[in-house]
């Protein structure tokens, strides 16, 4: 997993609540298993019209935002079936990084396992990211994981919390794998403990 410390890019505006799994990665989409591949299906209900055309006035479609790595949305962000193939297709689009006042507990804790960071913040302050967010190739915005700061195009600065743990994760690029494999010295040293301990489990049958 990519790590995760400072992300300066363009920040999209989704201002809609309640944007469920579904919206944002389709159920037709959920055959494979593979992480790659699944961007040019990221809210292809909104993005794309029946013939496979692009919908201009959508958010993703417009050229200013074609690039964006920011997304900034409304209330409880990631609800509905807990499909990880949701921040799959958010991260190969490029979005690594998602602003909300809220997000459904499932689809927030499957971002980080993926590189993504998901901030919650108060209404206020989303409201005013939006806004910087609405300014086309303006909306430039800069995330420091490690000083938990959002600078905006304005040069405004808000701060955010983040879980310390959650934080490290990102800033190490470690998923659930790679958490294990920093124990790796102590499994093997476990494995070899067992096999001179308990030689019968690893015979030969």
């Amino acid at each position: 997993m990519d790590k995760f410390t400072t992300l300066d890019g363009i920040a999209a505006p989704l201002p809609q609540i309640n944007v469920d799994t579904d919206m944002i990665i389709p159920k037709q989409y959920l055959k494979t298993i593979q992480r790659t591949g699944l961007g040019v299906a990221l809210f292809s209900e909104m993005r794309y019209n029946d013939d496979g055309s692009e919908k201009p006035d959508f958010v993703l479609n417009k050229p200013a935002y074609r690039e964006a790595e920011i997304l900034v949305s409304g209330d409880n962000f990631g609800c509905g079936s807990s499909r990880e193939h949701a921040p799959w297709a958010l991260l190969d689009f490029g979005i690594r990084c998602v602003i909300a006042p809220s997000f459904a507990d499932i689809f927030y804790n499957n971002c980080f396992k993926n590189g993504i960071l998901p901030i919650a913040l108060p209404q206020e302050q989303v409201d005013k990211l939006m806004d910087d967010a609405e300014r086309g190739a303006n909306a430039r915005m800069t995330v420091d994981l490690e000083a938990q700061t959002i600078r905006g195009p304005d040069g405004g600065m808000i701060a955010f919390e983040i879980d310390p743990f959650k934080k490290h994760c990102l800033l190490n690029g470690l998923d659930d794998i790679g958490l294990t494999m920093e124990k790796e010295q102590s499994i093997s040293d476990f494995e070899a403990k067992r096999r001179d301990v308990t030689p019968w489990l690893t015979a030969a049958g």
